[in-house]
């Protein structure tokens, strides 16, 4: 898959200092813990990182998606400079969330109204945002299910969600995500769930929507695969944290963040016969009662004294940082040397 080139590195979206707090019965759970993140017009941001480090609550966070018990304890998230946060802020966001921003959730299957036909769930956001008729919002709709590549499109309109497969149903997600031709897309884990074939189409499909509409685009995923096959860049979290970013490219062979050695050590590499697959140690940390210090110590191999205070994120390369005190490049990881992924 060829990687679409971004058109331009002016900031859309950023996301600065971010923190996001839920009340739980066992106590505050710190989501977020100084999140901060940017993305150009143009260009696709990998978000990668184990279950629970903070991916999703980031994106919900732009969204306005986190209700109580969940909250915005601190930070901004801005859009073209202007924050959405704030009385005036939050005015704002409901005029650009699903116009100009919209989002590709990870479950099709729950994202989408089971008593509600296709073609008035397209319509319905295009009769909001752009005040379209009934009858020019269905007609938009059938062009859009014949974007993103369903047959028979008007008959399709008339169909409920389980009368789809489970790849066409995220190609609906998607339908909806680009109905008002946002700027930015923010595609949450879209191939989850889906077999091999219908992960690579769906990705495709991305690439050929940024290429086509100019859209900017936040894949969050877990699959490293994805991201070296679709992205520019990539930020790893862990633990409500970014914890190194960098051209993806950059960060696949030259690894600094011991955690992000991990990850791409643990992932079968098509050029190597293993008897055994290679795991990260331990379990990540408890958010409630998160770590002094560097979060990752407990499962790091070259924890030492330094990294029982917290390390921030500096630059290790001129386009890359590393929240590390002792970030190095492993033997394995060169142009040579470095992972094979599928995508």
């Amino acid at each position: 898959m060829n990687i679409p080139a971004m058109s331009s590195q002016e900031p859309l979206l950023e996301i600065e200092k971010l923190k996001v707090e839920f009340d739980t019965r066992r106590g505050l759970v710190q989501g977020l813990r100084g999140v901060t993140l940017s993305i150009g017009r143009g260009e696709t941001l990998g978000v990668v990182g184990e279950s629970g480090s903070g991916k999703s609550v980031t994106a919900q966070a732009v969204m306005g998606l986190i209700d109580m018990p969940g909250r915005i304890a601190s930070g901004d998230i801005r859009w073209k400079g202007r924050s959405f946060l704030g009385n005036e802020g939050e005015r704002y966001a409901r005029d650009i969330r699903g116009k100009e921003v919209a989002m590709v959730f990870q479950d099709p299957m729950t994202s989408l109204n089971p008593v509600l036909k296709i073609g008035t769930q397209i319509g319905e956001v295009l009769e909001r945002h752009l005040g379209m008729t009934r009858k020019q919002a269905l007609n938009r709709a059938e062009e859009l299910l014949a974007a993103v590549g369903i047959s028979a499109p008007r008959r399709r309109l008339d169909q409920h969600p389980h009368e789809f497969s489970g790849g066409m149903r995220q190609r609906v997600m998607i339908a909806m995500a680009i109905a008002c031709e946002p700027q930015l897309l923010i595609a949450d884990e879209p191939t989850t769930a889906l077999d091999v074939t219908i992960q690579a189409q769906i990705l495709e499909l991305l690439a050929e929507l940024q290429q086509s509409l100019g859209l900017s685009i936040i894949l969050i995923t877990h699959d490293l695969g994805v991201v070296a096959g679709l992205c520019h860049r990539v930020a790893v979290m862990y633990a409500g944290q970014i914890i190194e970013t960098g051209q993806a490219e950059d960060v696949f062979e030259r690894p600094a963040h011991p955690y992000t050695q991990g990850l791409l050590r643990s992932t079968p590499r098509l050029d190597e016969v293993s008897d055994r697959l290679i795991s990260i140690e331990g379990t990540p940390p408890n958010l409630v009662t998160p770590p002094e210090g560097c979060s990752f110590q407990q499962r790091c191999p070259l924890s030492g004294e330094a990294c029982k205070k917290a390390p921030q994120l500096a630059h290790i390369r001129p386009d890359a940082e590393a929240a590390c005190w002792q970030p190095s490049v492993p033997a394995w990881a060169n142009p040579l040397m470095s992972p094979t992924f599928t995508g």
